[in-house]
């Protein structure tokens, strides 16, 4: 059987008293080790922010949880990948203290190529999100101050087009994910959507993904990507 690290994290000092952030990382990461055939050597957890350049330097259990894997020449294990992160930067940092880690929700298989798309999906969606509000609520603002219909059919005009460039920017990003399911033998649209929800993969408005959400970005592929 071979051997792996198991880290946890959350972010508050209300989840860490509750405890069940925490309890459910440590489920999650039991089930995975079960069904690979691992041993836990031992298990890390600590209540910290995962934001901050200095994110590293204040996570005094992930440097503990690292230096053990060296040390036993074995993988990190986590629930989740923004256990470890949200930020790109940060897992980047991560992958040069050549520790393999092991997303448990992503699967044995995601390498490290894959944790990096994965977290730069997370981070775009994010900002997505962030920049379609301000662009609603500064829609909203125009059409309210200027109130009359030219200018809010320009107002219209100008949202639709962001949505149709966000559109294209959150497709090149998930079609290398996509891609990569494909060529794993799995084609069909209703199998890639099911197989992004099993990997943690959430859509353009951080919903689950259906049928008409995979067709929807297949058909913003470039030449160059069919």
């Amino acid at each position: 059987m071979t051997s792996a690290v198991a880290y946890d994290r959350v972010s508050t000092q209300r989840q860490g008293r509750s405890g069940l952030g925490i309890e459910a990382q440590r489920a999650a990461v039991a089930r995975f080790a079960e069904a690979e055939g691992m041993i836990i050597l031992q298990e890390f957890a600590e209540i910290e922010t995962g934001k901050g350049a200095d994110a590293l330097d204040r996570r005094p259990q992930l440097n503990a949880a690292l230096a053990l894997a060296r040390q036993t020449k074995c993988p990190v294990v986590v629930a989740k990948l923004d256990r470890l992160s949200r930020d790109v930067a940060f897992i980047a940092g991560l992958m040069v203290q050549r520790v393999p880690f092991i997303v448990a929700e992503l699967g044995a298989d995601a390498d490290p190529f894959m944790l990096h798309l994965y977290a730069a999906l997370a981070e775009k969606e994010r900002r997505l999100i962030s920049e379609r509000t301000k662009a609603a609520l500064a829609s909203r603002r125009t059409s309210i101050k200027l109130g009359n219909p030219t200018n809010t059919a320009e107002a219209a005009a100008k949202g639709r087009k962001m949505s149709i460039e966000e559109a294209d920017r959150f497709a090149q990003t998930v079609l290398p994910i996509i891609a990569s399911i494909q060529r794993s033998g799995i084609t069909s649209l209703r199998g890639l959507a099911i197989a992004l929800n099993n990997r943690g993969v959430r859509t353009a408005r951080n919903g689950q993904w259906q049928v008409s959400n995979v067709r929807n970005v297949l058909a913003r592929q470039s030449p160059t990507l069919l």
